[in-house]
């Protein structure tokens, strides 16, 4: 009777940890999934070690950003190194410019938490 007890408070108390972790500036499976697999090709190595350090990387960044501004600014880093006239508009933003440096800071920062040999890039 009082391990069934035991038990029973176990489950509540997951319940409870449960809805925070999982619903914490949660951003949609695709964008996750597109991130992972992205980090993998810059940082190769075993696939399943990767695969666990660019989720955690991933994780550590959505503690800190919202999703529409983590869109935005990975957007932006992503934009930038385009060649030519059309990056050009980018690159030659200083707005756009600090966002894009705010996220790959935070980017190598996550990383780095996550034992992601930044070097490697």
């Amino acid at each position: 009777m009082k391990r069934s007890h035991q038990y029973a408070s176990l489950l509540k108390l997951c319940a409870l940890l449960l809805p925070s972790a999982a619903g914490a500036n949660d951003f949609p499976t695709v964008d996750r999934v597109l991130y992972v697999l992205e980090c993998m090709r810059a940082h190769p190595g075993p696939p399943f070690e990767m695969t666990n350090k660019c989720s955690c990387a991933l994780d550590a960044i959505a503690n800190e950003l919202k999703y529409d501004d983590y869109v935005t600014m990975s957007t932006v880093s992503k934009a930038m190194s385009i060649g030519g006239e059309r990056g050009g508009t980018i690159r030659d933003a200083p707005s756009l410019e600090s966002e894009a440096k705010r996220y790959r800071a935070l980017q190598t920062k996550a990383e780095k938490g996550c034992f992601i040999n930044t070097e490697a890039k």
